[in-house]
């Protein structure tokens, strides 16, 4: 059985990285490229719904296509919270977790008895149908989406500047970070990793595999729920194009790109395919042949991904 682990000296690197973040917002004023904040929220929101991704199929082992509709779900939800007047991010977002975490409960409750392509077709199904849903729904804007009407606040903290934004998005993500690397290492988490390695052993042990995997499942999609919130603040409009299986293609890559299973697999993906994105979209609109260079790449030299050069594997 492997579980994959961050190798002893990432935990420095990554408060190193850290406190880097921390003063970037600082750093850019100072060069007057206020502009990249926004992008930088953008690059850590993705690397959270990408990291919420990667518990589900890294450790859990479940190839979903459907992880968007969990993403477009929160980002609703914050819309639709702001209209209701509720501007307080402290009671949206957890709002947000809620009923994203509810549809992955829905969802994995009828796809985790399939497996394999099935599995896969199943949630692309679900996802299909939530963004259909959301394309009909007259009242939540239809095609042009769901706007807010301002950003929301934190507590008493107004989220209305991009640095106040960024640091809630770091703030998030940090923690969702935390939360994944302790949850792998508990129970819950070593369980889940041996049913994605032998699930057919574990039930011949007597653990309720299904259970563990639906939780880990919902897990996921809360997680992927509260960078929808948070991407809805930064936009300023929760749309349906969010719920599309192209935004579930986007997020495997990222996984795919920082490398499956890893803990910061996701987080490496996303700064690795948007800082891509933003370099070669300048200079070309076919920035995606540079992102087929980069995948080919990968599978020749880093088939694991990016983060399992600097990772450490234990057998």
């Amino acid at each position: 059985m492997a579980f994959y682990r961050p190798a002893p000296y990432q935990k420095p690197l990554a408060i190193v990285l850290l406190l880097a973040a921390l003063a970037l917002p600082s750093v850019l004023s100072a060069f007057g490229q206020e502009f990249y904040v926004g992008f930088a929220t953008r690059v850590l929101i993705f690397a959270l719904a990408a990291s919420s991704l990667n518990l589900v199929l890294g450790f859990g082992g479940m190839f979903s296509l459907g992880h968007a509709a969990f993403f477009g779900a929160g980002a609703y939800v914050a819309a639709i919270c702001m209209q209701a007047g509720i501007s307080d991010a402290l009671l949206a977002f957890p709002l947000a977790m809620l009923a994203a975490g509810l549809l992955a409960l829905l969802v994995g409750a009828l796809s985790l008895r399939t497996r394999g392509v099935y599995f896969i077709m199943i949630t692309l199904a679900f996802a299909q149908m939530a963004y259909y849903l959301f394309v009909s729904a007259r009242a939540w804007g239809g095609d042009d989406g769901l706007p807010l009407v301002g950003r929301m606040t934190l507590g008493g903290l107004s989220l209305s500047s991009d640095n106040a934004l960024f640091f809630t998005a770091l703030s998030a993500l940090t923690a969702a970070i935390v939360f994944l690397g302790r949850l792998a290492d508990a129970r819950f988490g070593r369980t889940i990793q041996a049913i994605r390695e032998n699930e057919t052993r574990m039930e011949a042990l007597g653990y309720p595999v299904f259970r563990y995997r639906l939780v880990c499942f919902a897990l996921g999609g809360a997680l992927a729920g509260l960078a929808g919130a948070l991407l809805a603040n930064l936009t300023g409009l929760a749309s349906p194009n969010l719920l599309q299986w192209m935004q579930s293609g986007t997020l495997l890559v990222m996984v795919i790109i920082g490398g499956v299973g890893y803990l910061y697999g996701g987080v490496v993906g996303a700064v690795v395919l948007l800082c891509l994105e933003e370099v070669l979209s300048g200079f070309t609109l076919h920035w995606h042949i540079g992102l087929g260079v980069l995948l080919l790449g990968i599978v020749l030299f880093a088939p694991k991904g990016v983060a399992a050069l600097f990772g450490k594997r234990d057998d």
